[in-house]
């Protein structure tokens, strides 16, 4: 805190209320008593874990700030920043508007069902007072209940010891039901917001949920090396709607949304498991021990950071196998979902093009806006850096160590104390336990090379084996519409990039049959000589075309992961141990 700045003898207070849910606007008051004349404030423009610029000042409206009954109108000085000099220090009020329509797990949604704040889009940083208690008040509907991740005060109100820590609050308010459990002693909560298929509460309908989720949260615990969370207290928050997928972490709490249609699935349960583990180990892994350049967080503008790849990657990689070692789930099942994310790795041909170290530098301007042709120049760092992770595991039990023990050295040496690690303290754990990663560490962050997948998939009596296409390369992905087909993808370097085709083109007919569905391109396809070229008639901007398309031969369209049935035994011990993360 500057040393210019008092804190104010009477904190911050932010009310918020939802008692208009029809309207999809929060009434904000925050009130609080300047210690100095000169009034600056400003609304952050990203929240913590989603690393991109959101701009949240764009639902924000009807800002006034009243003092001494007098109202005054503050002076814009940025997009997000204003302005006022007082004419007094006498007690203040800021009043504004948030229009919460977006259902996400980082922005502002409230209607009739429900309500869902994610407070670095609705509260302002007032300067000075970032460190100051901040007290957050809340005014519901009739027969709503509130869910904070905060202590409540006697009187029903919850107080933040800090800004940052009302920013790390999400709010979910609504007629929900709340369960609770204990993972080793410390009070859980689980609040869920939506129905199954079913039409039911998921946690009534599934009776072992609960403690499925326990299970699930010692296996992260005893990862990290310790009897008990980092929090001392939890939260659940999970908003089941239609098609959803996606967390965000905090550091008592976590906000998931999932896809009742996903959770109907035959691996719906498995993969909400290990979207639970993901967000759960996040207390640790990027809240607790965090990188350098997220200690403070700067709300008002972007921070490049090199190490997203082991925040994300490693979690990534993890949240696969936390539910296996807890004894949920199968080896099929778990063999499954790795495979299926080594197969979307090595078909991304971006990989080739951007490094680990460029994916995290760039996520505040490529992976979050990720577009129509991001899969030919970008990779994400989850997806890589996962991979990556699975290498270093794998690579560390050659030397008797392994990724738990890195994780655990990591947190005893910087998590615990609060200190933010650079690339150079991850590199130098990692050679702690594997002396030559010294070097390869960085030239596998730094290099577009895959790294050596085969041969550390070896060391546990596992292979990747390739399924083809049975039919020739084309290089473009298609979507169906009432219109007929349209080009969706086209791979780089692709037979049909060389054609000329780019994303939009309408295909009207392929070697002059009509196409109007994806079953008449594989009727035609299915009747062509491999190899021999074919002529495409597409609309593009209102214009009929034509292109002459030399098809390539068949290509890899699927990896999966398979027990190696040649292996030696001693590799499947090591599986074992490598998948129920116990270290040499």
């Amino acid at each position: 805190m500057p040393s210019s700045f008092l804190p104010s003898p009477f904190p911050p207070s932010l009310c918020l209320d939802l008692r208009a849910p029809e309207s999809h606007l929060v009434g904000v008051r925050l009130r609080y008593q300047p210690s100095r004349r000169q009034l600056r404030f400003a609304l952050p423009a990203w929240t913590p874990g989603s690393y991109l610029i959101r701009d949240y000042v764009r639902q924000l409206e009807g800002l006034v700030i009243e003092q001494a009954g007098v109202e005054h109108q503050p002076r814009r000085v940025g997009p997000s920043q204003w302005e006022l000099v007082l004419p007094g220090l006498e007690p203040l009020e800021i009043r504004y508007s948030i229009l919460a329509t977006e259902l996400t797990v980082r922005t502002c949604h409230l209607d009739g069902d429900h309500g869902f704040l994610a407070l670095a889009a609705v509260a302002l940083e007032l300067e000075g007072e970032r460190w100051s208690p901040h007290r957050l008040v809340l005014e519901l509907p009739p027969g709503w209940r509130p869910f904070v991740p905060l202590p409540a005060d006697p009187e029903g109100t919850w107080t933040a010891r800090d800004f940052d820590q009302l920013v790390d609050t999400p709010v979910e308010v609504g007629p929900h039901p709340c369960h609770s459990f204990s993972v080793a002693g410390v009070p859980h909560r689980w609040v869920s917001w939506g129905r199954t298929l079913a039409g039911n509460d998921p946690v009534e309908e599934d009776a072992r949920w609960l403690a499925d989720v326990e299970q699930v949260c010692l296996a992260c615990c005893r990862l990290m090396g310790v009897e008990r969370p980092a929090a001392d207290h939890y939260l659940f928050v999970l908003h089941l709607n239609a098609d959803g997928y996606g967390g965000l972490e905090h550091d008592t709490s976590t906000v998931l949304q999932y896809g009742r249609r996903r959770l109907a699935r035959p691996d719906g349960r498995r993969k909400l498991l290990q979207l639970v583990a993901h967000e759960y180990l996040h207390q640790w892994n990027v809240r607790r021990l965090r990188p350098a350049e997220l200690t403070p967080y700067s709300y008002g503008q972007a921070v490049v950071i090199p190490t997203l790849w082991f925040a994300e990657g490693i979690t990534s990689y993890v949240d696969q196998l936390l539910p296996f070692s807890a004894g949920l789930g199968s080896l099929d099942g778990l063999l499954e979902d790795l495979g299926a994310d080594l197969s979307r790795y090595l078909l991304t041909p971006g990989r080739a093009v951007q490094s680990l170290r460029q994916s995290g530098e760039e996520a505040w301007v490529k992976l979050y806006r990720a577009d129509a042709h991001s899969p030919n120049n970008q990779i994400s760092y989850y997806l890589k850096g996962a991979v990556l992770a699975l290498v270093l595991d794998l690579h560390l039990r050659r030397h008797g160590s392994g990724l738990p023990a890195v994780l655990r050295h990591l947190w005893q040496r910087l998590g615990r104390v609060g200190r933010g690690y650079r690339e150079a303290d991850l590199i130098e754990a990692f050679a702690a336990g594997a002396p030559d990663l010294a070097t390869l560490l960085p030239a596998w962050l730094d290099g577009v090379e895959d790294p050596p997948l085969a041969e550390h998939l070896a060391d546990v009596g596992l292979s990747l084996e390739s399924r083809r296409s049975e039919t020739v390369w084309l290089g473009w992905q298609l979507q169906g519409r009432p219109e007929g087909l349209t080009v969706q993808r086209v791979v780089r370097d692709s037979p049909a990039q060389r054609a000329g085709l780019t994303v939009g083109d309408e295909l009207l007919a392929l070697n002059g049959w009509r196409l109007r569905q994806s079953e008449d391109l594989k009727a035609v396809l299915a009747s062509v000589d491999p190899g021999a070229p074919l002529q495409v008639l597409y609309v593009r901007d209102g214009q009929v075309r034509s292109a002459d398309l030399q098809p390539g031969p068949p290509a890899v369209e699927a990896w999966s992961l398979r027990i190696d049935p040649g292996a030696e035994p001693a590799a499947e011990a090591r599986r074992q141990r490598w998948l129920a993360l116990e270290c040499p």
